[in-house]
Order: C-alpha cells, then structure tokens, then sequence
C-alpha cells in the first residue's frame, strides 16, 4: 500500500494543552487518527512522526525519497512548526527529496500572527502551502498528494 509521510515538528506534541485559542482541544492523538482517517479514503496509509528534533524530520526526509517496493511514498505533508521560520536545512531536504512532493501545513493562519511568523524557508521548496484551516488543512494536503497519485476509494 502506498503511504503518505506526515511530519510534525516542535511544540505539536503540546496540541490541546499549547494556546487552546489559536490551536484548538484537540492533541497530536487526534490528529494523526484525523490524517489516518484522510489518507484511508484514497486507499493510502499515513505514516506519522512529531518530534522536537529538527534532525530527526530531516532524517525522515531522507527516507521518504527513499521508500520502493510494496509501500511507496507519493508525498510528505509537513508541519515544521516554529522550524518553518529558521529552518534552512529542512528547506535543503525537501529540495533534495524532488521529485517528491511536499505540502507545507500550519493549524493556524501564520499571516494574522507574529510577524516573524510571515516568513517560511519551507515555502519556496514545497509544492504549496496550507494555513489556517486546523485539521482540515492536513485533509487538503493528503487529498492533493493522493489526487496525484490516484482516484478516490469506493
């Protein structure tokens, strides 16, 4: 079965209990049940990470180019969290995974917080970007990259 990756980065862990009005009840356990439940209707599997480690997302960068045979990576969704916007290594990494896509996703809308938030060194290098719309943000991602990888399950 192919998989979708879907990596989150620092602080995700904290989902539900970080800044409950900007970021919502619900814990990083929701979440990769949510984008589980997403990839399932396009007959996918979803292979979820979260660390605080920025060394660690690169490392499942690496290995997402990587994956042959019976499980294939179609894509990778990327949360890279504050990572976003210092991050240059992991802009490197997603340039140095092409052909693969990557999708680039926050919960919030960066754009009407901080405005050191307003800049990302994962943007240029992924295919888009998705913000503001919590959950469904992931569920956007996992639709675009499963879209271009095959039809919807029955």
């Amino acid at each position: 079965m192919a998989t979708i990756l879907i990596l989150n980065g620092p602080n995700l862990n904290l989902l539900g209990v970080r800044e409950p009005e900007t970021y919502g009840s619900k814990t990083l356990a929701d979440l990769q049940a949510f984008c589980a439940e997403s990839a399932a209707q396009w007959g996918l599997r979803s292979i979820f990470h979260q660390s605080n480690h920025e060394g660690f997302l690169l490392d499942r960068l690496h290995e997402a180019r990587l994956s042959t045979g019976d499980e294939p990576c179609v894509g990778v969704v990327i949360n890279a969290g504050a990572l976003t916007h210092s991050s240059i290594a992991l802009h490197d990494a997603i340039k140095g995974v092409r052909p693969l896509p990557v999708i680039e996703v926050h919960l919030s809308n960066v754009f009407a917080r901080e405005s050191f938030r307003e800049h990302s060194w994962i943007a240029p290098a992924a295919l888009g970007s998705i913000c503001g719309f919590g959950f469904e943000g992931y569920r956007l991602a996992i639709s675009v990259l499963a879209g271009q990888h095959k039809t919807p399950a029955s």
